[in-house]
Order: structure tokens, then sequence, then C-alpha cells
């Protein structure tokens, strides 16, 4: 064995690891449907919702935008009735990393294929909260919570953490973007630039909680994450970078105990490191990109 050939099989297993959990074990026959399908597409790698979503700066904005969602007491009661969060969260994370991939780097077919049938499941997904309080999946004022939340989270996470951070001209650009994909999914009037993003996420402020299921789930993203021990110290860098992310207003609603202070001087640092990581290790599979011909990703 080289010199080299050591660390290089050592990121080939990280990244292979990383793409097994967040895209499941069929992530290069998946992956082959997405990039090697032909057909118009929605974007190009040039665009700013390309760029964003195809960074690794995704991993802790992932972990920021489930806490923040679950501030919505409706939203949160969904996800605890119906989502099986806590039983097969690798599952969730799987079915969400395949819509945001098919949505942004699919073709028009294949995304238009992929939102009908979220939008199936979203209307078997109903009920009534703690409180009592009806909620649907379907509803558009929640599916405008879920999307607000998500690319806020994003956006921020690539600011911070990204390879190559947007101009302000680009970040409006991607808000405008991640909106095509939500209009068909059932979002109404979504946000086209940062500040009508920011604008719309400070409307919602009065509606949220910090429920029981809430904090519940906040436990089990920070605290008690399905891995096994020896991976859990490289999940805490990711974790600790989304928490990072998180408007102050919120880490006091769900009692994450990280001043200003420590957000800057240890959190957010720990998000460039496992930020950093993930990139490293994901590098080490882009010469099997599923678009490669047999030969050249057998060389």
């Amino acid at each position: 064995m080289t010199l080299t050939a050591g660390p290089r099989l050592v990121q080939r297993q990280l990244g292979r690891m990383l793409r097994a959990k967040v895209a499941g074990d069929d992530a290069p026959a998946r992956a082959q449907r997405i990039w090697g399908a032909e057909g118009e597409r929605w974007f190009t790698p040039a665009d700013p919702i390309w760029r964003v979503h195809a960074d690794a700066s995704m991993f802790p904005a992932g972990v920021a935008s489930l806490l923040l969602q679950s501030l919505h007491p409706l939203a949160m009661a969904g996800v605890a009735g119906h989502s099986g969060y806590k039983s097969d969260p690798w599952g969730r994370l799987q079915r969400t990393s395949h819509y945001l991939a098919t949505t942004t780097f699919g073709t028009i077919e294949h995304a238009e294929e992929s939102i009908a049938l979220v939008r199936s499941i979203h209307e078997r997904v109903r009920g009534r909260d703690p409180q009592g309080r009806e909620y649907r999946a379907s509803d558009p004022h929640l599916l405008r919570w879920v999307h607000l939340a998500e690319i806020d989270s994003f956006l921020r996470a690539h600011q911070t953490f990204g390879a190559e951070p947007l101009t302000d001209d680009e970040a409006d650009r991607y808000v405008e973007q991640t909106g095509i994909a939500a209009v068909r999914l059932g979002v109404i009037d979504p946000p086209t630039s940062v500040e009508g993003l920011r604008m719309a996420l400070a409307a919602y402020r009065p509606e949220l909680e910090a429920t029981d299921a809430a904090r519940e789930a906040a436990r089990f993203l920070l605290l008690e994450p399905p891995l096994p021990f020896y991976a859990r110290a490289g999940y805490s860098t990711l974790a600790s970078g989304g928490v990072s992310l998180l408007p102050g207003w919120a880490r006091s609603m769900l009692g994450i105990p990280l001043p200003r202070a420590a957000s800057s001087l240890v959190a957010r640092p720990l998000g460039h490191l496992g930020t950093a990581a993930v990139r490293w290790g994901m590098a080490g599979l882009s010469e099997r990109r599923p678009s490669d011909s047999p030969e050249r990703a057998a060389s």
C-alpha cells in the first residue's frame, strides 16, 4: 500500500458511509436515474439552487431545518404522528434527500413524478394535535412553513459553511428557484427574495410553540442520534453547526443552552470542521459518478 493509498481508502469509505446513510443502500441506482436520465431540467450546475443543494453544508442545514420546523405545533404533530422519525430516522432522511435531489438535479418529468408522490402521501397525513387542533399535511399554510424553514436553513448553512457562498443577487435567485417545486407541491405564494423569506418567517412567529413533541425531537436529534458510539463525535460536529444556524429565539424556545458567544466560538467552528470532513469524504466518490461509463469507473 502506498503512502497515499491509506488516506484514499479512508476517504472513500467515509464517502460510502455518508452516502448510504443519506441516500440509502441503493444510492448508486437512484443516482443513476437522477443524473443519467436524458431530458429537460429546471436547473443547471450554474444555478444557485444546484450549488446549494450539492454542497456538504446541507448536512448541518438538515439538522437546523428539522429543529426549526418542529416549532410549529401542527407541523410537529404531523411529524410525531406519521413520519416514524424515531423508528425509521434514516428512512425519513433518505426519502427527503431523494426528493430534494430529484427536484433539483433530475429531469422535469422525474421531478414532477416525485412531487405528485409526495402530494399523494400528504393527503393521507391528518389528525389532531394534543390540544385537539386539526392538522393536514396538505394544508398550504403548513406546507409554506415547512418550505420557509427549509430554505432559510439551507441558505444560512451555505452562506456559513458552503464552499462558495452566494452573492446577494444569487441568494435572492436561490429563494426564487426553490419556489418552482414548492408551488407544485401546494405552497401558496412562496417568497422570491431573501428579504421576502425573512418577512414570511417572521409572520409565523406568533404561531410557534415549543411543544413537548418539539423538545423531544430536539433531544433525539442532538443527544440520542441513531448512530453507533464511534460515529457520534463526527455527527456532533454537524449537529453543533446546525444549532449555531438557528435564530437565538428558536434556540431559546427549544431550551438549547447555547449563548451567542458559545455559538460563535465553539459550535460554529465545529460545524466548519464537520462540514469539511463530509466534503472530503464525498469527494472520494467523485470519480465514481453514476453517469460515468463502466470503463471509466473501473479505472
